[in-house]
């Protein structure tokens, strides 16, 4: 007997975070054989393009986000996106053992944590409406409540790229994850929209000739370099162990509130479930906390 969609989808989403979590200890060895022979990508270099352990690290988190594409397809996003604290977990613990970043015994219950309030939301979550073309999603998104959302995150991202940056880049991992998760979170509503488009697509109806497709793609790709070149500043600042878990955190908190405010995915739901899954959100945050609190400090790099 062939396994059921939401099995393939469970097992994408697993898969998809074994390599995520993987490919962020890759980039970060990459990152610091770069940084030992060229200018580090956190004051601004570029040489850990010549660096193939980064690029097997790059390769490492497409392929896992390509599983996590698909994963989308077969299973409902309220099973598949909290599965992406399962990454947390791999990252920490090759972190551990690969680059000597040590964790304490609290560090692992903030861990613990976070995959615990992962599994709350999970169980509270809505049931995913998906839309049946490009233009519904483009109507979704040109609502005010939306808009107003995307210039509040464009304003916050310049912000922190012309002014906190320079000042506080290197001592506030905050700063390069906020711009990250900001980003990230645009990233996903375009992203939904390229793969509905590709669904509809290849079922018959074709969503190519609509501009509004090529509009969300051409978001995306910016997002995700946007996002990219942040992270890899982020990585070689800061210790891996703690750049895993809270750009999740930040990431999955800020795309789901776009996501709410997009498609309103808590229409419909009670009050107890909205409140189970807040709950969730802080549990997560704890947990984010306990992990970061206990750390064990990485000595600055060289300027």
């Amino acid at each position: 007997m062939g396994l059921s969609d939401n099995s393939k989808g469970l097992i994408l989403a697993m898969a998809s975070s074994a390599f995520i979590g993987s490919s962020f200890i890759l980039k970060k060895k990459g990152l610091k054989r770069a940084g030992a022979s060229g200018t580090r990508a956190g004051v601004g270099g570029y040489t850990y393009l010549l660096e193939p352990l980064w690029w097997a690290g790059m390769i490492t988190m497409i392929v896992g986000e390509v599983a996590n594409f698909v994963a989308y397809v077969y299973a409902p996003a309220v099973l598949v996106t909290p599965l992406g604290a399962l990454s947390i977990i791999v990252s920490a613990s090759l972190a551990h053992f690969m680059l000597k970043e040590r964790i304490q015994k609290m560090g692992i219950v903030g861990c613990i944590t976070c995959i615990a309030g992962s599994v709350v939301i999970v169980i509270h979550a809505p049931q995913e409406h998906t839309p049946s073309s490009v233009q519904e999603i483009w109507t979704l998104a040109t609502q005010p409540a939306f808009l107003i959302y995307v210039a509040a995150t464009l304003s916050i991202v310049l912000a922190l790229i012309l002014h906190f940056e320079p000042r506080y880049g290197q001592t506030n991992i905050l700063v390069y994850l906020g711009i990250c998760s900001l980003m990230g979170s645009l990233t996903v509503v375009s992203i939904k929209a390229i793969g509905i488009a590709i669904k509809l697509t290849l079922d018959g109806i074709n969503q190519m000739a609509y501009p509004q497709t090529w509009f969300f793609l051409t978001v995306a790709a910016i997002c995700v370099i946007t996002q990219l070149n942040y992270l890899n500043k982020a990585l070689d600042t800061f210790n891996a162990a703690i750049v895993s878990p809270v750009y999740y955190v930040m990431f999955t908190t800020l795309t789901i509130i776009a996501s709410v405010i997009m498609f309103k995915d808590w229409s419909g739901q009670n009050v107890s479930s909205i409140a189970s899954e807040i709950c969730g959100f802080i549990t997560v945050l704890s947990g984010t906390i306990i992990l970061h609190a206990t750390r064990e400090q990485e000595p600055p790099p060289p300027v």
